[in-house]
């Protein structure tokens, strides 16, 4: 298998994982801009574990060697690239936002941007595991859940099923991790900005809103 997009904290942890992992064998990871650059010289944690260097982008080369890949990108652009692995047979597990929301308007309403493969949208299987366990096994993309409807979803899909709680109303109380926001250098998530202290974002509308009232409909 291979991860495009592997630089980031996400591609850490992907990488944590499979490589102690019986199934799996990662054989790809890319980066555009490590490219060249030994994966354990960005992750010293993975010496003795990963012996492979970042490579260019190219879901051609990729599709070649992989039967399954894990899209590690940023939003908005595993859209474009994605759909080139899907079309030559490679399983594609998606960590980003593009293929999560079914409805390609409210995509573009929160997301600000044209969705590059809407057939997609419709076909890829939301990766909930609790929920879609079955379609997962099956399908040939996954779209893998946001941190915040993952909680929020687990937390009150039973208590809708089972008319514990009014569906008008609901109130999701979540808070998030600095590393939440990848590793890109932000001053406001500086340790010394950060550290013993919380700020409020996205209050008066996150972007994880649609994906969850999109899981919660369902119950």
């Amino acid at each position: 298998m291979g991860i495009l997009g592997g630089s980031g904290y996400t591609g850490v942890e992907l990488l944590r994982l499979l490589a102690t992992h019986p199934g799996a064998e990662v054989v790809a990871v890319t980066s555009r801009q490590a490219a060249g650059q030994p994966v354990t010289a960005m992750f010293p944690s993975l010496r003795g574990w990963v012996d492979l260097e970042f490579e260019a982008p190219d879901p051609e080369r990729l599709a070649e060697r992989c039967d399954v890949v894990f899209c590690g990108v940023p939003h908005g652009v595993a859209m474009h690239q994605v759909p080139r692995l899907l079309e030559a047979g490679v399983r594609v597990i998606d960590l980003s936002a593009d293929f999560r929301i079914r409805d390609r308007a409210v995509f573009e309403a929160w997301y600000d941007e044209t969705h590059a493969s809407p057939a997609w949208l419709e076909r890829a299987v939301y990766g909930l595991p609790e929920v879609n366990a079955a379609a997962v096994r099956e399908a040939q993309l996954v779209a893998n859940p946001g941190c915040y409807p993952t909680s929020v979803q687990l937390a009150l899909l039973p208590l809708l099923e089972t008319g514990l709680v009014a569906t008008e109303g609901l109130i999701a109380d979540a808070k998030s991790g600095a590393s939440g926001a990848g590793r890109e250098a932000k001053t406001h998530l500086l340790l010394a900005e950060a550290s013993d202290s919380m700020s409020a974002y996205g209050a008066s509308g996150h972007r994880h809103l649609p994906e969850i009232e999109q899981g919660l409909q369902r119950a």
